[in-house]
């Protein structure tokens, strides 16, 4: 379809009522066959190609749209080449018809033979996303392989490197060139022998429980702590039990002697501190008997210097020999309780309690995490639902069931560069309808052009999607269609453009899918002009579209 002239033009050019315009386009430079031999009406007379967007002089000759302006940009008074014409810019006229005309010649596609299609040169780009024998890129990631589009299919399920094939031993899917590497560094269930030679092969993920039986594995003699230091295979530790059973015993036999000559030296020691303790205490009593006659002393002796001398002294006897007592009974607590077994067997039986007590409550916990994991799936099932249910009561909200949609496109920069960046080339307006049983329509922008607009236009298309009474409405959908962006100045300046569905195409037929491919404007609105300062289609970064589609003629059921 037709683009509106650039802002250039629109004070040069004379404006054609866009009415008449078609969902037609073509690419400028491409090399095209026509079927029948090319007339030099349809020919510009600058660049002798098939004529792009025409426009006539005012001596009646046909040129570009771009040559016209690249003549009036080369002189300031610009001539006609054909019959050297002064060309008056106010007498230019986009031609329409000859637009039409050009727009409906056949042409080969350029696949041919492959491809015998003949197309009008309208539809040559529609064509070509559609051929069977056109090169498309793999869309496995990592592949960059060219191929037909009609083996797409086989090369993405059997010969691409890049395809993901399910791993024969843990069911999970990989990349083609990467499965053997994952087989043997990450695959749980992959099979490997035994790290101990014991012939056996077991999966990557048991490996390790496997050690703690296998038979080949060498362990300490269970009587290493009685002096065995010998290092057995775990399946020959009963034939070396059996055959050095003599030894072990003589080896515990040995330990036990030492541990009661221990035990003897202890006794022995202890009876030492006693005799000890019992001297000390006679010598305290002793020392006690001499301190109440130096007290009855001190009665009778005026020399008080004497007396408190003796008696300091005999304090500080007494104080060193208490001092020396209590460290004899400190040690001979700490020697009887290395000897009392009893308190150790008390802490070993309360750890035992404590490790049964933990068990349970590990059991216990096992559960309790199996219930909450299904209480968290319940409750993100119930989640989701909600968010469904909330998105289909803000799209029933917000839906139109006259033929008319307002799309308000808001963070216009942002959805722009990521466009720009190929993150979201493109973006959806929500659904609206001709009626309440009609047909379903969206519109679909992008911001950084498609197809001929890309990178200078916004590009602007109409959708017919699937609806739930296509059954009962009039196939091929045939309405007229208005395509506009609104200026928000209030002066209604918008950009209008509007077409009449074509019945033969297959954007307009009854949706087999989702949606039909879109039509429209590729070149809708250059950047240049949207995104002027001096005119007031964007505002606080945000854009309004509008679609209206004529009911005239359209039967409600």
């Amino acid at each position: 379809m037709a683009c509106d002239e650039p802002a250039a033009l629109s004070g040069i050019f004379t404006r054609q009522n866009s009415a008449s315009a078609v969902s037609l386009d073509f690419e400028p430079d491409a090399d095209y066959k026509f079927v029948e031999t090319l007339e030099d009406r349809y020919k510009c007379a600058y660049c002798h190609l098939v004529l792009r967007n025409p426009h006539q002089t005012g001596c009646g000759h046909r040129f570009c749209q771009q040559c016209i302006l690249s003549l009036r940009e080369l002189n300031a008074v610009p001539t006609c080449p054909v019959d050297k014409e002064t060309i008056k810019m106010h007498e230019v006229f986009k031609d329409n018809c000859c637009k039409r005309e050009v727009l409906n010649l056949h042409v080969f596609c350029k696949n041919i033979p492959n491809c015998s299609s003949k197309i009008i040169l309208g539809r040559y780009q529609e064509h070509l996303q559609q051929c069977l024998f056109e090169s498309v890129q793999c869309t496995n990631d990592g592949c960059c392989d060219q191929i037909l589009r009609k083996d797409l299919k086989e090369h993405l399920s059997q010969h691409c490197k890049f395809r993901e094939e399910m791993c024969q031993y843990c069911s999970k899917y990989v990349v083609l060139v990467n499965i053997k590497n994952h087989e043997k560094n990450d695959c749980p269930d992959y099979p490997v022998p035994c790290l101990q030679n014991c012939s056996q092969i077991i999966l990557k993920k048991e490996i390790e429980k496997h050690h703690a039986v296998c038979p080949e594995a060498e362990v300490d003699c269970p009587y290493k702590q009685y002096g065995c230091l010998v290092k057995v295979k775990r399946g020959k530790l009963a034939e070396h039990e059996n055959g050095a059973l003599r030894e072990h015993m003589l080896q515990i036999l040995d330990k036990n002697s030492r541990l009661e000559e221990q035990i003897s030296d202890l006794y022995k020691s202890l009876e030492c501190k006693e005799i000890k303790i019992q001297q000390l205490a006679e010598a305290i009593k002793k020392c006690e008997k001499e301190f109440r006659q130096f007290t009855q002393l001190f009665g009778k002796n005026n020399n008080l210097m004497v007396s408190t001398q003796a008696l300091a002294s005999h304090l500080d006897k007494s104080a060193r020999l208490e001092s020396q007592v209590k460290q004899l009974i400190q040690m001979a607590n700490q020697q009887q309780n290395k000897l009392d077994l009893r308190p150790l067997f008390d802490t070993i039986e309360n750890v035992k309690q404590k490790i049964a007590l933990m068990e349970t409550y590990d059991q216990r916990l096992v559960v309790l995490e199996g219930q909450s994991s299904k209480h968290d799936l319940q409750i993100n099932i119930h989640k989701a639902q909600l968010n469904k249910n909330e998105e289909r009561f803000k799209l029933l909200e917000g839906t139109c069931y006259n033929g008319k949609l307002i799309w308000k496109i808001t963070d216009y920069k942002m959805k722009k560069k990521e466009a720009v960046e190929g993150r979201v080339l493109s973006i959806f307006s929500q659904p609206f309808y001709t009626s309440r049983c009609g047909y379903r329509l969206c519109a679909r922008a992008y911001l950084n052009g498609d197809g001929s607009g890309k990178g200078t236009h916004v590009s602007l298309y109409f959708v017919v999607m699937r609806g739930e009474f296509d059954s009962l409405l009039l196939w091929p959908f045939k309405q007229k269609v208005t395509l506009m962006l609104l200026d928000q100045s209030g002066k209604k300046n918008h950009i209008v453009e509007v077409f009449r569905a074509d019945p033969n195409s297959s954007s307009f037929k009854r949706p087999d899918g989702e949606m039909n491919i879109a039509s429209g404007c590729p070149r809708f609105v250059p950047h240049t002009v949207l995104e002027n300062t001096k005119n007031t289609y964007i505002r606080d970064d945000t854009l309004f579209l509008k679609v209206v589609v004529d009911l005239t003629d359209l039967e409600e059921l």
